[in-house]
């Protein structure tokens, strides 16, 4: 994060840590301040400068995020993240790609 970033997280702290403790509360408990910050950053942010909103923008933002909306964010990052064949070997691989033979 840049600078500018790093300050409005800072300045942001108390509305992330609301939220962090509410998705605590629902028993979401892996949650970050973090966490919550690169979502909007990526998700609700993704086409406005940061830079150019006001702090209670940013709050309202902050603090309007519902817990199911994060988490469909979440699983779906994962799965973009994830390499599904990492544990297959070449040959194993092969093998599930091939294409198959019916028989009548």
């Amino acid at each position: 994060m840049g600078t500018d970033f790093d300050l409005k997280f800072t300045e942001m702290l108390p509305a992330l840590e609301s939220k962090k403790n509410e998705f605590h509360m629902y028993g979401y408990t892996t949650v970050t301040t973090e966490d919550i910050w690169t979502y909007c950053l990526r998700k609700k942010w993704r086409n406005k400068n940061v830079n150019e909103m006001r702090i209670h923008q940013i709050a309202n933002d902050i603090l309007q995020i519902l817990p199911a909306a994060f988490m469909t964010y979440t699983q779906i990052e994962a799965q973009r993240d994830s390499d599904w064949f990492t544990d297959l070997n070449s040959d194993e691989l092969q093998i599930l790609l091939a294409p198959q033979n019916k028989k009548e």
